[in-house]
């Protein structure tokens, strides 16, 4: 009777769901934003990338992004800390995500999987409940839910896979997306589109994922494309970094989006202006990062079109009759393109040795410099939240903490994964010096990432050349 009355409240509050929940607003100057979650916001760099955007993209618009991620956490769990996790950060925006532990493993291998799935899907809808209240008892802050990303049951890879887990997934999803539309809070969906782009990918390679070698954690490439989905539903497509189009034979500018052009200089052989964009380039990171990743941010470049829609930093120049032209900035080369390809336009933001581009650079580097921090103090968290807080010794950071910990090292692969950020973080002035230099961080990110006004060249250069 209990299972009937659920899932009839379940199809009750689908109805209506033709609808979206509505669209995510932009941050704005002085957001901190919370996201909380289990191993895959944790350990992520989704979120990470979404502060950088916002750093390189809107240089002016100081924001606050914090992880409240627990790995293993389910929505029992985050709901046990929204106090201390979520709402101590004073959040002025609240990011909820889980699903992906709530919905089991190896049930789903047994033969009463079904029945083992609904009563995963029933305590999870029930935990999510308790937050829901509590949520609609905090209005100071905008409130989004995303779904999971997806349990990956295709790819053809080594490690186990659990039919229907990511059925059951979409099943939790579903009452995350009618509690949004209900409260007017926002709603991600992260499940089915990485799920498309994996099913899309593996026709033409089998062992494809975005998810990790063990079906679950996503890649850097895969924290990228959930960042990307962040971005877009917050409506952010199609924001350039600037826009460029300058009529040579004309010598004027016939447009200049997002920046400003002064000193315009035009013939059909040879341009020269100075460019001050609003924003700068956000830097795709070529470099494999965290914990067990095996590819890179750069990798989601071919799967979505985020140069296009969140990376476009357009210059165009027609008019000009020359073949080749070389393009400096501040005197220094960027790359030669012929006359028909600057007609048509190139994306600065391609080019890694602009000086903007290189100015985002540090930005990122310091940003993931900010975030080995964080990741030291989530695994600390991770020691309260899923090791002491059920044995009533949540933040007691004593010796007798330190010893039980210790000793559950010796045989928990999970705490000896965590025990050495407990060993120095169970002390107050170290997880103070940790915060102090994250701090430091984000000071330097905000001082050093205003654009600044560059000399422009295009100049008609001979095949020898």
């Amino acid at each position: 009777m209990k299972k009937a009355i659920f899932f009839a409240t379940m199809m009750l509050l689908m109805v209506g769901l033709k609808l979206n929940a509505q669209d995510i607003r932009p941050f704005k100057q002085g957001d901190r934003i919370v996201f909380e979650g289990n191993s895959i916001t944790h350990g992520g760099h989704y979120h990470s990338y979404v502060w950088l955007y916002y750093m390189t993209h809107f240089p002016g618009r100081r924001i606050e992004i914090m992880n409240a991620g627990i790995g293993g956490d389910v929505a029992g769990g985050m709901y046990k800390r929204l106090d201390s996790d979520v709402f101590s950060k004073k959040p002025t925006v609240i990011f909820l995500t889980f699903g992906m532990n709530d919905a089991g493993y190896y049930e789903f291998l047994k033969p009463d999987a079904r029945e083992l799935a609904d009563k995963n899907v029933e305590k999870s809808y029930n935990d999510y409940l308790k937050i829901e209240k509590r949520l609609q008892a905090y209005p100071s802050a905008r409130k989004i839910i995303m779904s999971s990303p997806p349990f990956d049951e295709t790819a053809k890879l080594q490690s186990p896979v659990f039919p229907g887990k990511n059925a059951a997934m979409l099943r939790i999803a579903d009452f995350q997306e009618a509690s949004a539309k209900k409260n007017g809070w926002g709603f991600i969906d992260l499940n089915r589109p990485m799920t498309a782009i994996n099913e899309r990918e593996q026709k033409e390679d089998s062992v494809f994922t975005l998810q990790g070698q063990g079906r679950i954690h996503p890649d850097d490439d895969g924290h990228l494309v959930m960042a990307y989905l962040i971005l877009k539903k917050q409506g952010l497509a199609g924001k350039d970094v600037a826009n460029v189009a300058i009529d040579a034979a004309g010598n004027k500018i016939n447009r200049s989006d997002n920046c400003k052009i002064t000193g315009l200089r035009a013939t059909p052989s040879s341009v020269q202006f100075d460019y001050l964009a609003n924003s700068l380039p956000f830097p795709i990171d070529t470099l494999v990062r965290g914990w067990g990743e095996i590819k890179a941010q750069s990798n989601a470049l071919r799967y979505i079109p985020f140069m296009k829609e969140f990376d476009n930093e357009r210059l165009s120049v027609s008019g000009l009759t020359g073949d080749k032209y070389l393009l400096k900035m501040d005197g220094e080369k960027i790359g030669t393109w012929s006359g028909t390809e600057l007609a048509e336009g190139i994306n600065l933001a391609e080019q890694r040795n602009t000086p903007e581009y290189r100015q985002a650079l540090a930005i990122m580097v310091l940003n993931e410099n900010r975030w080995d921090i964080e990741k030291k103090l989530r695994d600390y968290y991770w020691m309260e939240y899923s090791f002491f807080q059920d044995k009533g010794m949540l933040f007691r950071d004593d010796q007798a903490a330190l010893d039980t910990a210790m000793e559950a090292s010796r045989t928990n692969i999970f705490v000896r994964g965590n025990i050495q950020a407990y060993i120095e973080g169970h002390y107050k002035s170290v997880r103070e010096a940790w915060m102090a230099e994250m701090k430091l961080l984000v000071d330097k990110i905000y001082a050093i990432n205003k654009p600044a006004v560059h000399h422009v060249e295009i100049l008609a250069v001979s095949d020898g050349k």
